[in-house]
């Protein structure tokens, strides 16, 4: 193979050049005496790209899954009664996580394409009058499907009945990527992780907590769930000195400080609007494909970080993966579970630019033709580019012609 292996899973995310770079250095010390100083900045820059000003983030050696186990671990009891929707292979395993933590889950079944029922959930708690729902579970992008769901509506809905539930986020490919706001939308528990929006290798997951989190942990009052590794009481005692209770992933660490770097010099909101723009491009592609579509079921439910694709009738969408790394050296992301062969996936998110995702719809374009798709070469590239250069941000200073 020449060149290299193009990657457009929707995580691990490209690394840009720069945090690759400040994570290639010799080990230091974690206890060093100028370590807390470098901590307790991360930690309060990782606060600015959450939306928080109260409250905590914590940053654990761990995935994603890590900061799920972490986040109902230190806040909730065995047997409490949590509210959960089910939509896609990662809302399906938080599920079947809280089942195995001792948790009582009412479920809302919803089909794969949408995304949390906020209007269940209302009905839901609005019928709980005496308040034994003590936490509402939403998952804000549902990687498998390419569906995003309304946070700020699952807020509206527990303010309108006045019901006391904590809200659980689970933003681990939204956070760094889309619209998150969480003190706004009145967030109590949001967990992501460093290999999506936060465009770092695997090994941190990240959790932000409020206030009201907090002092529900210390509600628990050692009567709550067993818990060691992923303590909150530990990882406070010890953050609050710059530290962390065991040997902290540094190399990332230091990743992630110039990551958070990226993010807010370019600032949130133009974050959020880049993906928005990447992920249009996407979409164009899709509309000019004949016979495929996106398994989100409407424009509501689109992800702005990652496109689920329904391959054609009689086209295996696991033969176009195949087709595409192969042939191609280009990395598609694969059906889940009941989508499995049915679908495949574009991730649209982290240090990408329409060029690059161009690339990107050039060999899932062409692994569709090999693969049977009745397709007009060429088609969705087009697309593609028709939108990038119509949808060309404001903030993009062309040069004045040469005299």
């Amino acid at each position: 193979m020449n060149g290299y292996q193009h990657l457009f899973i929707p995580g691990p995310t490209n690394v840009p050049e720069p945090v690759r770079q400040a994570m290639n250095l010799p080990m230091e010390d974690m206890r060093a005496p100028d370590f807390p100083g470098f901590v307790s900045g991360l930690l309060a820059d990782l606060k600015k790209v959450y939306r928080m000003e109260g409250g905590r983030v914590f940053v654990f050696p761990s995935s994603g899954t890590g900061a799920w186990e972490s986040a109902i671990q230190n806040t909730l009891r065995p047997g409490d009664k949590v509210l959960m929707s089910r939509f896609g292979q990662f809302s399906l395993l938080w599920v079947d996580m809280a089942e195995r933590l001792g948790l009582e889950v009412e479920l809302c079944e919803v089909e794969w394409g949408k995304g949390v029922p906020v209007e269940a959930y209302a009905r839901i708690l609005e019928a709980d009058k005496t308040h034994q729902i003590k936490a509402v579970f939403a998952t804000q992008n549902e990687t498998a499907t390419g569906v995003t769901s309304d946070i700020e509506g699952v807020r509206r809905a527990l303010d309108a009945c006045g019901h006391p539930a904590m809200l659980y986020v689970d933003g681990v490919s939204s956070i760094a990527s889309i619209e998150f706001e969480m003190e706004k939308w009145g967030v109590d528990l949001a967990v992501s992780g460093s290999q999506k929006g936060f465009m770092l290798p695997a090994g941190l997951g990240i959790l932000g907590v409020s206030e009201k989190a907090l002092e529900a942990n210390r509600a628990l009052a050692g009567d709550g769930m067993a818990r060691c590794y992923f303590s909150f009481e530990d990882m406070i005692k010890l953050n609050d000195t710059g530290y962390f209770p065991y040997t902290p992933a540094t190399q990332l660490l230091r990743g992630l400080r110039c990551s958070l770097d990226l993010l807010l010099e370019a600032g949130m909101e133009s974050v959020w609007a880049r993906h928005n723009r990447l992920a249009g491009g996407v979409r164009a592609a899709v509309a000019a494909w004949d016979g495929c579509a996106l398994v989100a079921a409407g424009p509501e439910w689109q992800s702005d970080t990652v496109s689920a694709i329904f391959a054609p009738e009689g086209v295996d969408a696991r033969d176009v993966i195949s087709g595409a790394y192969y042939k191609y050296q280009t990395s598609l992301g694969s059906g889940l579970n009941k989508l499995m062969g049915r679908a495949f996936r574009i991730g649209h998110l982290g240090s990408l630019n329409p060029v690059m995702l161009c690339g990107a719809i050039s060999a899932a374009e062409m692994a569709l033709v090999d693969a049977g798709a009745q397709i007009v070469p060429g088609s969705g590239v087009a697309a593609a580019q028709a939108h990038f250069r119509e949808s060309t941000p404001a903030a993009v200073a062309l040069p004045a012609k040469a005299a």
